[in-house]
């Protein structure tokens, strides 16, 4: 389920930029509510597989803003991050992070690519701070040849399921909850919720 079309090394698939959006202008605004809504004020901020824009609300005072993506040129072009890394995760899913350093983990319609998510989810588990929040948005569009199989055998609104069990499957989170905000007429948007427990106490892929 987690075999791709294309295996060949991920560095090489976005050694060059790609300056576009994934969902259009009407999804875009629907996630941005949707962060309004969820996120702190002045909580910090980890984007996850980040691009050369995060669909952060302008008017929402945060904390540290990091993203962590493939590609130099489209995260130094992303005017909301105070700091980047570049980082494959599929390579090595350890996130290069403190232990409960962020109040919020996002990850935008990039979850498809990854191949190793329990890993992954781990870590994003470890990087929470306690009542912690990912949040993970889907669409149905997605570069098929780097999509793990699974995301491009199921229906798209069962994909959120695939996340659910992700989530479940990683230590220290809450039951998580999944959210249907798409807009008539519009590219649709099913994202997945989850809490960090207060009781900081999960494992590490270190």
């Amino acid at each position: 389920m987690l075999l791709r079309e294309d295996e060949s090394p991920d560095a090489n698939f976005y050694l060059e930029p790609r300056f576009v959006t994934h969902i259009d202008d009407a999804t875009i605004a629907a996630l941005t509510e949707l962060y309004r809504e969820l996120l702190p004020a002045r909580g910090d901020v980890l984007d996850l597989m980040s691009s050369w824009i995060s669909h952060l609300p302008a008017d929402l005072p945060l904390g540290r803003v990091a993203g962590l993506g493939m590609n130099a040129r489209e995260l130094a072009a992303n005017e909301r991050l105070d700091e980047y890394v570049v980082h494959d995760l599929n390579a090595d899913p350890r996130l290069p992070y403190s232990d409960s350093a962020f109040d919020a983990v996002l990850n935008t319609v990039s979850i498809q690519y990854l191949t190793r998510p329990l890993e992954v989810f781990r870590e994003i588990s470890r990087v929470l701070r306690p009542g912690g929040l990912a949040l993970v948005a889907m669409s149905h569009r997605l570069f098929p040849t780097k999509a793990i199989a699974g995301f491009r055998s199921l229906p798209p609104q069962e994909r959120m399921r695939l996340v659910e069990f992700y989530v479940a499957s990683a230590p220290g989170f809450e039951k998580p909850w999944l959210i249907d905000r798409s807009p008539a007429n519009a590219d649709p948007l099913w994202v997945v919720a989850a809490r960090r427990t207060a009781n900081h106490g999960g494992a590490s892929t270190r």
